[in-house]
């Protein structure tokens, strides 16, 4: 079994028998448990689940619309095929002032890359998309809101900080996106990938989505080993990778398992 998937459904697990349930924005209410960490060493595994099919490409697209496009164009997302933020588009097409575009306002990728190459061991490096200004304009509050960056004897590691965790569709993503996100800065930094600590404050399963956990959950002695990540070595600029550059070597899954997304 790879490690992701014994942290996730041990977490899984959890939540379903020691949660607190009630209600909340959404209106379909939840079992939900607080701080819940997960860590990998990313020189001994990358994490993407094995018990379920985790749509990759989705995912690398997602997160270079955010973080090398710094877009808030949802119909860039639909040109190619990747549909995860047609229900918060708003009228002129966008999600307003979240993610991509708070990441482009502050300069954020760049100053960050700087910092990696010239003042490695600077304790302030952090990517926050959390800008208190910029929050209600935009169609949703962000859930990773906060990746905060060291390094450490030529390894590159991050937090991830999010606030809110859909664990049966939004976690699986997020961990796998960020992991990328960290072999990818530390490739254009001369660095090697370390390690990656996956902090949720709210760790949440919706009601109707239990099922599907408890499927993925019966799963877990049909577990493959991780696969591996590839990135094309020839990319050092961050801003010159696509989605064709990042693939995963070997990634054997179980059968995808349909989940209901709350809005």
């Amino acid at each position: 079994m790879s490690l992701y998937d014994q942290q996730y459904l041990d977490i899984a697990g959890r939540i379903l028998s020691r949660g607190y349930f009630d209600q909340n924005r959404t209106g379909i209410p939840t079992y939900k448990l607080p701080h819940q960490i997960m860590q990998f060493d990313l020189e001994q595994e990358f994490p993407v689940l094995t018990t379920k099919k985790v749509a990759f490409k989705t995912a690398v697209r997602e997160l270079l619309w955010i973080f090398k496009d710094q877009s808030n164009d949802v119909r860039r997302l639909q040109e190619q095929n990747v549909h995860i933020w047609d229900e918060w588009m708003m009228e002129d097409g966008t999600i307003g002032t979240s993610y991509g575009w708070i990441v482009k306002k502050y300069d954020q990728i760049d100053h960050l890359i700087d910092q990696l190459k010239n003042n490695p061991q600077d304790r302030r490096m952090m990517l926050n998309l959390w800008q208190i200004p910029y929050l209600d304009t935009g169609a949703l509050y962000p859930c990773c809101f906060l990746t905060m960056w060291d390094v450490t004897d030529g390894r590159l590691n991050c937090m991830l900080v999010q606030r809110s965790g859909d664990w049966g569709l939004g976690v699986p993503f997020n961990t796998t996106q960020y992991a990328v996100l960290v072999h990818l800065l530390a490739q254009v930094t001369n660095l090697r990938p370390g390690l990656f600590t996956h902090v949720i404050n709210n760790a949440h399963i919706y009601e109707n989505q239990v099922e599907g956990l408890r499927t993925q959950l019966s799963r877990a002695d049909q577990a493959f080993p991780a696969p591996k990540l590839w990135l094309n070595p020839e990319i050092h600029d961050f801003y010159d990778f696509t989605d064709k550059d990042i693939k995963l070597v070997g990634y054997r899954h179980l059968d995808k398992i349909k989940m209901e997304v709350a809005v």
